[in-house]
């Protein structure tokens, strides 16, 4: 029972609260005041605003802890689509890619690069984002007060080395004067607010001129020296991708996660853990660096979706089919080139061949017998959309890839391919949700503001409490909300946050358990200089809040920014391994 001391700014009044703790849901009102919870059960104080929740979940807000909004934020303060999916909080900078620290020198490789590794459109980089910050605590204070969801960004080891070693960052190791500016950079980006470091050692992240990025240059003694640096902030923490994240951890890759944590004595996470029971040995393999870690005295944490994230392939652009083995060589050429090697059973071959060689697993991409196609253009492809290539190549007594090379040459290279899952089964869903209760698991790796125009992640959180709710069931309710809540948002020691409770911030999501879900992925063409994105239009999501305020309402933005651009230490607590 609240005590009545005045007028509540907000009351959630008869909903059933499921408040991120992992506890029973059950019948109880929220009373907001000054941006925070404070009652929660019956309140019978005034309020100036009443949400009748009867019937309704209300929840924390969900935590997002991987996205790509560093730039979207910009023209985009509710980091959509994520925000219309309940998202209240979300964690950028990731992989090792951030726009700040940046020179005027280092701004159209930035931009080059960010198009490159995280999907994003040119167009939309140089049109709607400003480019006029130097230090990391200015590229924050630009967008203080701004934006309607709270936002922390990681510090990228590309932007700290390329501030030092310009056009040789991503050519060799520094040498000490060198690392000791590559550190001290870190130290001030940490003092003006990120949450931590960010770095990627992945053979497929190069840059716009088809060189790998900075961070992979880097000496290992380099990187632990800054996971060291880290560790003397407090509220910070760790992220990587490195090799063995897309195959099976080699003993150095996970070694180095180990030592990483360990010499910052800070969390790390890393993205994605791929579950398919046809390979059921691997998520214990890559688990491995867990064990590792805590016996050194750190913490390793993988990421896994808890949905199928629907993407599209193309080959008009730069996609996932670029980085099979092989592929990129025969793909990085003008199209009129690129048409004609498609369509030459040779090259088709010798792609297919490279492909069936390699262990990694996103080169199932190749089988393109169960792709779906999507969008296409041209009068030769009429009626195809929607129809699977397995089918139409029966019909023209062709191969897939050969089937698909004829659809794309028509188009010139414009159609939409839709890859379908391959891990939908029981067997893969059980393996899945024994994942879930291992300590060093965490939901999430959505990569919402990246890869726009290809996969469509952010949804996940109403994906999920659809199946929590009326799908497979694989766990109740109240631990679907704490996976999504409570899980990252202690990870990263978010202060006050993650919890429906008295005292914390009052992020709250209320959604409609019989409805809630994300309709189908559709395209929308409203980024800066008109390019497209995939976006998923929310279900039974009737009110989002941030800090207090509403900034979703019946699945529509209300113009509210209340987000908080939350800052290590200040925000945050420290999480110690």
């Amino acid at each position: 029972m609240a005590q009545n001391t005045g007028v509540l700014d907000l009351l959630v009044k008869g909903g059933t609260v499921v408040d991120g703790s992992g506890t029973a849901p059950r019948r109880a009102d929220v009373g907001v005041r000054g941006g925070r919870v404070v009652a929660v059960g019956a309140v019978d104080e005034p309020a100036a605003r009443l949400i009748d929740a009867a019937g309704l979940l209300v929840c924390p807000g969900f935590v997002d802890p991987h996205t790509h909004y560093d730039a979207q934020l910009f023209w985009d303060p509710t980091a959509s689509p994520s925000s219309w999916h309940g998202v209240t909080t979300v964690i950028g900078g990731n992989c090792g890619f951030t726009l700040a620290p940046l020179s005027e020198r280092d701004a159209d490789y930035t931009r080059r690069m960010m198009v490159r590794v995280e999907g994003m459109a040119l167009p939309a980089l140089e049109a709607g984002v400003p480019w006029d910050w130097d230090g990391f605590d200015a590229f924050l204070a630009r967008l203080d007060g701004g934006v309607a969801v709270n936002a922390g960004f990681l510090v990228g080891h590309c932007a700290l080395r390329r501030s030092v070693l310009g056009e040789d960052a991503n050519r060799r190791e520094a040498d000490d004067d060198e690392r000791a500016q590559i550190v001290a950079g870190l130290h001030r980006a940490l003092d003006g607010g990120a949450l931590g470091l960010s770095t990627t050692r992945s053979p497929t992240h190069v840059d716009g001129d088809g060189d790998p990025v900075p961070s992979r240059a880097a000496s290992v003694a380099e990187v632990l020296e800054l996971c060291r640096a880290v560790g003397e902030h407090p509220g910070t923490t760790l992220e990587a991708i490195i090799e063995g994240c897309l195959q099976r951890f080699s003993d150095d890759d996970t070694a180095l996660l180990a030592g990483m944590s360990a010499a910052a004595r800070r969390p790390l996470n890393w993205n994605v853990l791929g579950v398919e029971a046809k390979d059921p040995d691997r998520p214990w393999h890559q688990l491995g660096a867990s064990t590792r870690a805590r016996k050194e005295g750190g913490r390793v944490v993988a990421l896994t979706m808890p949905v199928l994230v629907p993407m599209t392939m193309s080959f008009g652009g730069f996609c996932a089919l670029w980085l099979i083995p092989g592929w990129g060589e025969v793909l990085e050429v003008a199209p009129a080139e690129r048409i004609r090697r498609l369509l030459d059973p040779s090259v088709r071959a010798a792609m297919l061949a490279s492909a069936h060689a390699s262990k990694l697993s996103f080169t199932r991409l190749a089988e393109f017998g169960d792709y779906v196609i999507g969008d296409t253009y041209a009068a030769a492809n009429a009626g195809l959309t929607g129809r699977r290539v397995s089918g139409v190549a029966r019909e023209r007594g062709v191969d897939a890839f050969a089937c698909v090379a004829e659809i794309v040459a028509a188009d010139d290279l414009r159609t939409v391919l839709w890859p379908q899952p391959t891990s939908d089964t029981d067997a893969d869903w059980a393996l899945r949700r024994r994942l879930w209760d291992e300590p060093d698991i965490l939901l999430g790796g959505s990569d919402a503001g990246a890869h726009i125009d290809r996969s469509c992640g952010a949804p996940y959180p109403t994906r999920f409490l659809a199946d929590t709710l009326r799908g497979r069931r694989l766990v109740p309710v109240e631990r679907a909300v704490q996976l999504i809540t409570e899980a990252p948002a202690r990870l990263f020691g978010l202060r006050d946050r993650g919890r429906l409770e008295v005292g914390a911030w009052a992020d709250i999501t209320v959604v409609d358990p019989r409805t809630v879900d994300a309709g189908p992925p559709r395209v929308v063409t409203d980024l800066p200089g008109s390019c497209p994105r995939l976006v998923a239009d929310p279900v039974g999501v009737e009110h989002v809040l941030v800090n207090g305020v509403e900034i979703m309402g019946g699945g529509v933005p209300t113009g509210a920014t209340p987000g908080t651009i939350l800052r290590s230490g200040r925000d945050t607590d420290t999480v110690l391994t």
